[in-house]
C-alpha cells in the first residue's frame, strides 16, 4: 500500500475497514523503516563494469528539515547494459540540484564497479558535463534536447510558437550536423530580431547538444532525449503525488524505492531495436568494449 503511494493515514483507515484492526501511523512508519536496510543495501549493490548509455536527471521533492520545508532534489540514473536491459542504477537524495552533488553520484558509481560509460545522457545543468568527464574522461555527452527546447521557448509568444517551433525542428531533425548548423543560421537570421536569445543558447551548448548527428537513426533515437528517465520520473511522481511534503528523507528515500521497485517489475525486456543499435556501438567503441 505504500508503494503504490497511500499516505499512512490512509493505510491506517484501509487497515481498520477491511480487518477492524487498529494500526497507527507510527506503526505504519515503524513497519515501512525495515525497508532502509535494503534500500541502503541496494544503493550501494555492485553494478556491470561497461554501461551504453546512462541517463541522469533529478526530481524535486519537499522535506521537513529542522523545522523548515525545504525542496530537495532526488538524483537518478538508469542504465542501459550492453546486454539491452535496463536498470535503476540509485537514486540519491540532496540538496538543490548541483554538479558537485552528480560529482558525488559519478564517484560512487565508479566505487561500485562502473569502469566506462558510452553516452551520457543529462540536462543542461551547468557544470554537469565536467563533473561526469572528470571521473568518465572518455564518455561522450549528449544534452537532452528535449530541455534545451523546453529552456529556450518558454518565453515566446503563443503567436509565434507553432511557426518558430517548426523552424527550430529543422535544426536538431536535420539529417546530419553540416545541415543542422545551416538551419541554425537560418532561424537565427529569422528570429533574432524578436527573440536573440535561442540561438545563442543553442550555439553555446552545441558541442553537447549535437553528439547525436554522428550516429545512426537507432542510436540517435534513443539518446537524444532523456525520456527514458522522465517516463520513470513520472511513474514516481504519480505514486508520490498524495504527498506535498515528507516528513524526512528516510520516509522519501522508503517511497521511491519501493516505487522502483513496482515499477522495474515490467522492464523484463529489452529494446526490440537493440541489436541493430548493439552492433552500431561495437563499431563506434571497438577500442572501449572487450572483444
Amino acid at each position: 500500500m505504500y508503494a503504490k503511494g497511500m499516505t499512512t493515514k490512509d493505510i491506517e483507515t484501509h487497515i481498520m475497514e477491511i480487518y477492524g484492526l487498529e494500526c497507527s501511523d507510527s506503526t505504519i512508519s515503524r513497519i515501512t523503516d525495515k525497508i532502509l536496510p535494503v534500500v541502503r543495501e541496494w544503493q550501494s549493490r555492485p553494478l556491470e563494469e561497461i554501461y551504453a548509455v546512462v541517463f541522469m536527471d533529478a526530481i524535486h521533492f519537499h522535506v521537513r528539515s529542522e523545522g523548515r520545508i525545504v525542496k530537495k532534489a532526488v538524483y537518478i540514473a538508469i542504465g542501459i547494459r550492453m546486454d539491452g536491459l535496463k536498470e535503476v542504477l540509485g537514486m540519491w537524495v540532496g540538496e538543490n540540484e548541483s554538479a558537485k552533488f552528480w560529482l558525488s553520484v559519478m564517484n560512487g558509481l565508479k566505487n561500485r564497479g562502473v569502469e566506462d560509460i558510452l553516452i551520457a545522457c543529462v540536462d543542461g545543468l551547468t557544470g554537469f558535463p565536467a563533473a561526469i568527464e572528470s571521473v568518465y574522461p572518455k564518455t561522450e555527452i549528449q544534452q537532452c534536447i528535449i530541455h534545451q527546447i523546453r529552456n529556450t521557448t518558454k518565453y515566446v509568444s503563443y503567436k509565434d510558437i507553432k511557426e518558430l517551433m517548426a523552424d527550430l525542428k529543422r535544426v536538431y531533425a536535420a539529417v546530419d550536423e553540416p545541415t543542422a548548423l545551416a538551419e541554425l543560421e537560418d532561424f537565427d537570421e529569422k528570429w533574432s530580431v524578436k527573440y536573440p536569445k535561442i540561438a545563442i543558447s543553442w550555439r553555446k551548448n552545441w558541442a553537447n547538444l549535437s553528439t547525436y548527428f554522428k550516429y545512426p537513426q537507432a542510436v540517435r533515437t534513443l539518446i537524444y532525449t532523456t525520456n527514458t528517465i522522465e517516463g520513470f520520473n513520472r511513474q514516481l511522481r504519480k505514486v508520490t503525488k498524495n504527498k506535498s511534503v515528507f516528513p524526512t528523507d528516510e520516509s522519501l528515500i522508503k517511497m521511491l524505492y519501493l516505487a522502483m521497485i513496482d515499477i522495474t517489475k515490467k522492464w523484463t525486456g529489452k529494446r526490440k531495436d537493440w541489436g541493430v543499435i548493439h552492433s552500431q556501438l561495437e563499431i563506434f567503441f571497438a577500442d572501449r568494449l572487450p572483444e
